[in-house]
């Protein structure tokens, strides 16, 4: 896949990471259940429709990675918004832990394509 296109998908998929946390977290509450339950599993929703339009590589591959690369990027996320990096602007560190997600998942799919890629070499 080229550099370009590659850059065009990983833009949708943040944006689409960005747009879908404030409506997951209201699913979660209107289910009355663990709100982080209700991320993983819509970010995990998200991943797979990434990997199965964008990646197209066999299906338990998808799966498996789509699982990985949701739950594992949430949980650093939540992780680096313990830190409070930015206290005068994001005081609780949702929005930094919201925006450390996008940006982790984004980062652990190009890890997983290029491991990918150098395994097909």
């Amino acid at each position: 896949m080229k550099l370009q296109i590659r850059i065009l998908a990983y833009s949708i998929l943040f944006f689409t990471y960005s747009f879908s946390t404030s409506y997951l977290l209201a699913l979660g509450e209107k289910l009355k259940d663990h709100r982080f339950i209700t991320l993983g599993c819509g970010f995990l929703l998200i991943n797979l429709i990434f990997s199965f339009l964008v990646l197209k590589w066999k299906p338990l591959l998808n799966i498996v990675y789509s699982a990985i690369i949701a739950f594992l990027a949430l949980y650093v996320a939540l992780k680096f918004g313990d830190l409070h990096l930015f206290p005068k602007y994001d005081a609780y560190g949702i929005k930094t832990a919201l925006m450390a997600n996008a940006f982790l998942s984004i980062f652990f799919w190009e890890i997983a394509y290029q491991i990918r890629m150098k395994k097909q070499s």
